[in-house]
């Protein structure tokens, strides 16, 4: 069959993300004997001329949309991207009679509401380098694929999900040809790194996360060789900053310090980062073992430093270990990103006073901490609970697929807000997500890049803000 594969993520702030589960799945679908054009609208000028223009040229048998986020997870200035599939899958009815189907980490946080949104298509669910080879096949034979795992459908105004199955799970790395699917150099000259997974689902049990629904919440890991394997190659093809995307890269941390030996095992020369790390399993052994490894760059995701507000996320950690985590950064060398979420479930004036004391005091001047505020309320979640018994949500799962925010009722938004302002202007090292959406962004990247900076950018913060201030820019 001819399958047109159309990554339709079209964000770029605060960087273009490389669309790593289409090109897995376009790679897995060509070794099932199918012939794969992957079409990505990320840099794309005129989406529905360039949709048009592959469906003519390509006379596909099925169209497949990876769909990769529901909206920007702003509370300030929200942005909802799905209005922007219902147009692209106008433009494909418009030139086609192929089977549409959905798929990418969007369907596996709200496959319903989504299905409804854009009618009469299928959705893949969970592992798309597994299900949809399947689904091509029975596509291909003209057979029914409603006992299919991993599938989602509205048959007759009932929505239908297929439970997915692990059947079929490599341990080995996923490393698809990025140069071959992608448009490469237009995402270098903009920042973005290549991303790799050591490892699928997440064992914690954050009231806010996804992750449980997209990956599962038990983790299936990959083999730490093949993964070094992976870094190496790309190195190879100038593919040289690469980012570990998992959900959280030291959980369990015997595996994270297993990548990390055989990282130092090879010489990749490559530029490794991640920005998911966990404080609770995080030691100067960890760190020490990156640092051989070839990392540039890490992040921590922290949300809060006080304990009320970690205790009512259900982080799994707690402000001791917070400080420990900032004990052990300042001992070694790697820029650290810190990463805090204001507004949860026990959050107080107090509370958030005490976390940006904390990153006043810990975080130094040369690495950097971003700052949201609000948490977007997704259905099925702990958080969508406390919401409704909060009395703060009263509108039912279906509806909300635009974006709902979470904000605790001991805090005014206004108030929050000039905290973190007032903050930032002490601190030119402290960004909040309206730096992080600033229209100049994507041509700050451009000029870095052609400066000869390179990934992580984040670790030049304080002076871009400098910079842009000096030029009357309030940022």
């Amino acid at each position: 069959m001819k399958i047109l594969l159309i990554s339709t993520n079209r964000n770029q702030l605060p960087m273009p993300v490389m669309p790593i589960g289409a090109c897995i799945v376009a790679q897995a679908a060509e070794q099932a004997g199918h012939t794969v054009f992957l079409l990505d609208l990320m840099f794309a000028k005129d989406p529905p001329a360039d949709i048009q223009a592959a469906l003519t040229r390509w006379q596909p048998d099925a169209v497949a949309l990876s769909v990769r986020n529901i909206d920007n997870v702003d509370m300030r200035n929200p942005l909802f991207f799905l209005d922007g599939l219902q147009g692209i899958v106008q433009t494909v009815r418009s030139g086609s009679c192929a089977p549409i189907i959905l798929g990418g980490a969007a369907l596996g946080i709200m496959p319903e509401q989504i299905l409804r949104l854009v009618p009469d298509c299928v959705a893949v669910i969970g592992d798309g380098e597994l299900v949809f080879p399947q689904l091509l096949d029975r596509i291909s034979r003209d057979e029914h694929f409603r006992d299919l795992p991993g599938i989602a459908r509205i048959e007759k105004g009932v929505f239908q999900l297929n439970s997915s199955a692990a059947a079929g799970f490599s341990a080995t790395c996923p490393a698809p040809d990025y140069q071959r699917w992608l448009n490469i150099p237009a995402y270098r000259s903009r920042m973005a790194t290549v991303p790799i997974q050591t490892k699928t689902g997440c064992r914690y049990q954050c009231v806010y996360c996804t992750y449980p629904k997209i990956e599962g919440n038990s983790c299936r890991l990959k083999d730490p060789g093949s993964i070094a394997d992976a870094v190496v190659r790309f190195a190879a093809a100038g593919l040289r900053d690469i980012e570990f995307v998992d959900s959280v890269f030291n959980a369990p941390l015997e595996h994270a310090m297993a990548v990390c030996a055989a990282l130092a095992r090879v010489k990749h020369h490559a530029r490794l980062q991640c920005l998911e790390l966990n404080p609770r399993d995080f030691d100067d052994e960890l760190v020490s073992a990156m640092e051989r490894a070839g990392f540039a760059g890490m992040g921590i995701t922290l949300e809060s430093a006080s304990d009320p507000v970690l205790q009512g996320l259900r982080k799994g950690f707690t402000s001791r270990d917070v400080q420990n985590a900032a004990v052990v950064v300042a001992r070694h060398r790697i820029p650290c990103a810190w990463v805090f979420l204001f507004g949860g479930p026990g959050e107080t004036p107090e509370t958030v006073r005490e976390t940006l004391l904390f990153a006043r005091k810990h975080i130094r001047p040369g690495d950097v901490a971003f700052f949201n505020s609000g948490i977007r309320i997704y259905p099925g979640t702990e958080l969508e609970s406390i919401a409704r018994t909060e009395g703060l949500l009263t509108r039912p799962a279906e509806e909300m697929l635009a974006p709902l925010f979470y904000l605790s009722p001991e805090v005014d938004a206004e108030w929050l807000d000039q905290e973190l302002k007032n903050a930032m202007n002490s601190q030119m090292n402290f960004i909040n997500m309206a730096a992080m959406g600033h229209a100049l962004l994507p041509a700050i990247h451009r000029i870095s890049y052609l400066l000869g900076l390179r990934p992580p950018l984040w670790r030049h913060t304080g002076i871009i803000r400098r910079v842009l201030r000096l030029a009357g820019m309030d940022v």
